[in-house]
């Protein structure tokens, strides 16, 4: 196991990597393996919708791809970090909470979502553990 830490250099970091990761990915430019090697197993999915308990590969990949491919439909370009929080929850993991504006290949924003991310050290670095879209 490579022990990372779970500081607010390391998450922010983490963090910018995979939101540049997802960016490359519904733009398609990276393959879908790049992104889901930035998700634990398992994942939870929490919002207004309810609660998601992906317990395996294949679930973690179907909702990411379904993701992907819902954002690709609106021209999504990239990610903008508006503001963010990190908070160490103990040695193995951090909460990391961030204002996004989501825009479109013309650079106008398709949404503007609050998403707090549970990242954790598993194994060989750092994972999303759970992904909670901030309620209306």
């Amino acid at each position: 196991m490579i022990a990372m830490p779970v500081d607010a250099k390391t998450v922010s970091h983490f963090l910018a990597e995979y939101f540049e990761a997802f960016a490359a990915c519904v733009r398609g430019e990276r393959e879908i393996a790049t992104l889901l090697a930035c998700y634990a197993v398992p994942l939870i999915i929490t919002s207004d919708d309810g609660v998601t308990g992906l317990t395996t590969d294949s679930e973690v990949a179907t909702v990411i791809q379904g993701q992907v491919d819902g954002l690709r439909a609106l021209r999504y370009s990239g990610t903008r970090l508006l503001q963010s929080e990190v908070i160490g929850l103990n040695a193995t993991s951090a909460l990391f909470r961030a204002s996004l504006s989501r825009y479109d290949d013309q650079g106008d924003e398709i949404d503007c979502p609050t998403i707090t991310y549970v990242i954790t050290n598993i194994d060989d670095g750092l994972r999303i553990s759970m992904l909670a879209a901030l309620g209306d």
